[in-house]
């Protein structure tokens, strides 16, 4: 279960039907329905199906239904529902007969007579409570989420409620199944693994082990916006050729320049992205963060820019070098602070996906506005 999509979907093209049958065995039945997701031959996948037992089978049948994306397609069925107005004693009949037939406790979900969820029924509270007591005053508020809402819906209200599980309901309220603290784990391993592909320009479905057609397949298109705005950074730089053959050892420096920006666009842009996903901040109310990530950007062009002036002085002897070199970090990367603050909050007003493609138009910032103020200093001062 924990290899990825690609590598599960070779690994079931090659195993034959008997073979699949006899590790869902061992399976619960939204994991078996994880795996026959990725099953691509629809008749084969019809064919393990209705070789499962009979109690498997439907409960496959009925969770195949829903999005893999959304709440029910995370759901378990792992749960008996009991009626709010029975005893102990009730609920440790019912409960007993679930453990001979599935080897497991279940979660206890009480529900109305109208089949409403009223709440959970810990387990702790057996050993606690008389056997011929109700239940009802021992029943505890748990966290819900209709089916349809997605996977994202559910991270945010596991967040906020810090508990096991998380009920999923139907459109009439009713109880469609249970997702348990495990497949949101999994959940939030999937996403920060998709931040960070989309944040290199990687397809997330991109595996190690895939042919060379499917990387090129994935990674092109990003190369080739990082290709376009690598000529307007190159443009920049032909305006200032002359200056540059008069005194070749401000090519040596470029880099730096535009390296030190970049890197400090990426440090903000990931505190930025981070209270984004938090909601901690939003564009509206951002003026004082961004603020303090120019400034911040300032304090430590001031830091890493008087380090370069003495490495200048040192090492090339060119006092008027360094100072043009440390002015020109100190520059750009407040302009890092800036963009790095802006770019999330404005595509994240938009709706759009800020760790997508924030990264190249900061770094495009502060390559062209980097290399502007550092060879226009240049060229007025030498």
């Amino acid at each position: 279960m924990g290899l990825s999509k690609t590598v599960q979907q070779k690994l079931l093209n090659q195993l034959n039907t008997e073979e699949i049958i006899n590790i869902l065995n061992y399976l619960a039945p939204d994991e078996s329905t994880d795996i026959l997701q990725n099953v691509q031959d629809q008749k084969k996948r019809k064919n393990i199906i209705s070789e499962l037992s009979s109690e498997t089978k439907k409960k496959v049948e009925f969770l195949l239904k829903f999005n893999p994306k959304t709440a029910a397609g995370m759901m378990s069925l792992d749960y008996i529902k009991v009626s709010s107005d029975l005893t102990f004693s009730q609920i440790s009949a019912i409960t007993q007969e679930h453990e001979k037939r599935t080897g497991k406790f279940p979660t206890i979900l009480a529900v109305t007579k109208q089949d409403t969820l009223v709440g959970e029924l810990p387990g702790h509270v057996f050993a606690l409570h008389k056997k011929k007591e109700k239940i009802t005053n021992f029943i505890q508020k748990v966290p819900i989420v209709s089916h349809d809402k997605d996977e994202l819906r559910v991270l945010r209200i596991f967040k906020k409620n810090l508990g096991n599980k998380i009920v999923v309901l139907d459109d009439t309220k009713e109880v469609l199944g249970v997702i348990y603290s495990d497949d949101v784990v999994k959940l939030m391993n999937k996403e920060s693994t998709r931040e960070l592909y989309e944040s290199a320009g990687v397809s997330e479905e991109e595996n190690v082990h895939d042919p060379i057609y499917k990387k090129v397949k994935h990674r092109y298109k990003w190369l080739i916006l990082n290709l376009v705005t690598a000529f307007i950074a190159a443009s920049v730089v032909g305006l200032f050729k002359d200056t540059i053959s008069s005194f070749v050892l401000l090519a040596a420096y470029m880099p730096v320049v535009a390296g030190m920006g970049g890197n400090a666009g990426t440090q903000t842009l990931a505190v930025v992205v981070r209270g984004l996903a938090l909601r901690e901040i939003e564009l509206k109310t951002a003026k004082k963060v961004i603020a303090n990530e120019i400034i911040a950007g300032g304090i430590n062009g001031i830091i890493n820019g008087i380090l370069v002036a003495a490495v200048a002085f040192i090492f090339n002897q060119s006092l008027i070098l360094g100072i043009i070199t440390g002015a020109a970090i100190i520059f750009n990367m407040m302009i890092a602070g800036f963009f790095g603050a802006i770019v999330p909050l404005v595509m994240k007003h938009f709706k759009k996906d800020p760790a997508s493609s924030a990264t190249i138009f900061i770094t495009t910032a502060t390559d062209v506005l980097g290399f502007f103020a550092f060879l226009g200093l240049a060229s007025l001062v030498l």
